[in-house]
């Protein structure tokens, strides 16, 4: 199959309708038809149920779906990567580092100073992600390396080191009840009413149903904390810089949080390397 093929069904099989996937694709309607429909010929079965009430997938098209966006994301990773490659050899060498936003900042730090010192680094990049996004830049190529955080992000598919494990803590607003508790549990702080826990965009874009605010960054967050509106559990590293009108009061059963450093298994880079020596031996 050709990467062309492959994107022409990917937009049909998103819209659900092969009008809009043509002005997606901006192409006309009949050579998309054409096209599909000869693609279900070369693989000997129906990838669409065409029908009056529109078009819908079949099984075999809901598994080529998933199988054409992770084929077409290694292409754009791909040619990502070598663009990287080609400025190194000309003598632009640099790495980008994909990390999230407001979390790990002090290891973060650490780390870009102990490989700053190596002999031969290069140029980082650090690339502020919002939650959940930096396994999803990794593997689009828009990023070399990352530091994720189990149980939070999907490590499946990287290498990867352990480099720190901590405990978690819930942002309270300063001056709640509960702000001069020395601890507290998860059914506490699920259990309060006027401080609902915040609703993150999952991957596609959508927000998970719930009474709490919709949330995108860690600045609309602890702005919503403040205003006595949300509270959130994050991890113990989250009081570093905390602000002062908010309180930071630990989870005793919260899930332990731990930061690892990933990167492609393939890669061959050798900033990438550094990096990850970097953070190992900090």
């Amino acid at each position: 199959m050709e990467t062309r093929e492959l994107r022409y069904f990917v937009a049909v099989a998103e819209e659900l309708h092969f009008g809009r996937a043509a002005g997606r694709l901006g192409i006309a309607q009949p050579p998309l038809s054409r096209a599909i429909g000869a693609l279900e010929r070369r693989l000997g079965a129906a990838l669409l149920e065409r029908g009056s009430r529109g078009v819908s997938l079949t099984e075999a098209g809901a598994v080529l779906l998933r199988e054409a966006r992770a084929a077409l994301d290694a292409v754009e990773a791909a040619e990502r990567r070598t663009r990287r490659a080609a400025l190194t050899a000309v003598g632009r060498p640099s790495v980008v580092l994909a990390a999230k936003a407001g979390a790990s900042g002090e290891l973060l730090a650490k780390l870009l100073d102990v490989y700053a010192a190596e002999p031969g680094a290069v140029a980082v990049d650090v690339l502020l992600c919002g939650p959940g996004e930096q396994a999803g830049v990794l593997r689009d190529g828009r990023a070399d390396v990352a530091l994720l955080h189990r149980p939070f992000d999907d490590t499946a598919g990287f290498d990867t080191e352990d480099l720190h494990t901590e405990g978690q803590v819930v942002l309270l607003p300063a001056g709640h009840p509960l702000a001069v508790r020395p601890h507290l549990r998860l059914a506490e702080v699920t259990a309060l009413p006027d401080l609902p826990l915040p609703r993150w965009p999952c991957p596609d874009g959508s927000f998970p149903d719930g009474p709490g605010p919709r949330v995108r960054d860690h600045t609309q967050l602890t702005q919503l904390i403040a205003l006595g509106r949300a509270c959130a559990v994050v991890p113990e590293s989250g009081r570093t810089g905390l602000r002062e009108d908010l309180v930071a009061v630990p989870v005793l059963d919260a899930p332990p949080v731990t930061t690892v450093i990933a990167w492609p298994p393939h890669s061959r880079s050798t900033a990438v390397a550094g990096l990850v020596r970097a953070a190992t031996t900090r």
